[in-house]
């Protein structure tokens, strides 16, 4: 089969899957607000929805153009990461969210996947921005967001969240 096929298909799965994430993270911004959450980042939080949108963008118009086979392999693999997205979703509940929200009170998750990784999510997110592009031949995608989203996760997210936690756990 040919990539330029199977994008569409691609890129509508990752939408809608996005569009319920968001729907999911709204409502557990709800809960964690009625339960005085305090929000850190907020000056960096845009990005992520010029990142994602750009990403899927990119790789519609480069897949589509692809003249490569699909390569089912990194199609399986980004079909794998699905389930432990969720699975990281479930062990988080209502702590799952798109945005740094720190509730007083709140558990750190550090049981299941998060005994092996500190940030699981960025993990799947960051092998999903490059397998989903690499599987319909679209590596200039894979390779510039993959290197945006290392960039902004590194160099801002990733150390917004751990000042959050250090005051967190200093007051507490």
């Amino acid at each position: 089969m040919k990539a330029s096929r199977l994008t569409p298909y691609l890129v509508g799965g990752l939408i809608a899957q996005r569009l319920l994430e968001v729907r999911h993270a709204r409502s557990n911004e709800r809960w964690a607000r009625e339960h005085g959450a305090v929000e850190y980042g907020q000056g960096h939080y845009w990005t992520f929805f010029v990142l994602h949108p750009a990403w899927l963008l990119a790789l519609l118009l480069e897949g589509r153009a692809s003249r490569r086979a699909v390569n089912w392999p990194l199609v399986l693999l980004f079909l794998l990461l699905q389930p432990l997205r969720y699975l990281i979703m479930a062990q988080l509940g209502h702590y799952w969210n798109t945005k740094i929200l720190i509730i007083p009170g709140g558990k750190r998750v550090e049981t299941g996947v998060f005994r092996f990784l500190k940030h699981p999510n960025y993990t799947v997110v960051a092998l999903e921005l490059a397998s989903a592009p690499l599987a319909v031949g679209a590596w200039r995608t894979a390779l510039a967001f993959s290197l945006l989203n290392a960039a902004l996760l590194l160099g801002v997210r990733i150390p917004a969240e751990e000042a959050a936690l250090r005051d967190y756990d200093a007051a507490n």
